[in-house]
């Protein structure tokens, strides 16, 4: 026997669950805006070959692993995108995803995956 705390506790735990599934076929949401370049350590070196500034050049190191590591996600994504589009579209799609296609083509022939570089 369940009393009326029990059955109010299962509908707010059913109207949850519901309430995050419809926002499953919301559109996706994305960042359309400019992405800037970060600032680049120092490239002169003293007589031994070591950077004369290593916090600037660990700090460049560790940004250009973190835009690889998101450029490396934004061509998954893409891959997804294009699977999904094969799927949909059957054997309509050489005509309805070349599109998608291009688009996942350029960032997988762009040197390092498109990632941000250094100014």
């Amino acid at each position: 026997h369940i009393g009326n705390t029990g059955i109010s506790y299962l509908y707010q735990r059913y109207y949850k669950f519901f309430e995050t599934m419809s926002k499953m076929y919301d559109p996706p949401a994305s960042f359309e805006g400019k992405v800037t370049p970060y600032p680049a350590a120092a490239k002169e070196r003293d007589a031994r070959g070591r950077a004369i500034d290593p916090v600037g050049y660990l700090n460049e190191l560790e940004q250009r692993g973190r835009e690889k590591a998101v450029a490396i996600e934004i061509v998954k994504l893409a891959r997804q995108d294009v699977i999904h589009c094969y799927r949909k579209e059957g054997v309509n799609h050489y005509e309805n995803c070349k599109d998608v296609v291009k688009k996942y083509i350029d960032l997988i022939q762009a040197p390092d995956y498109g990632a941000v570089k250094p100014e």
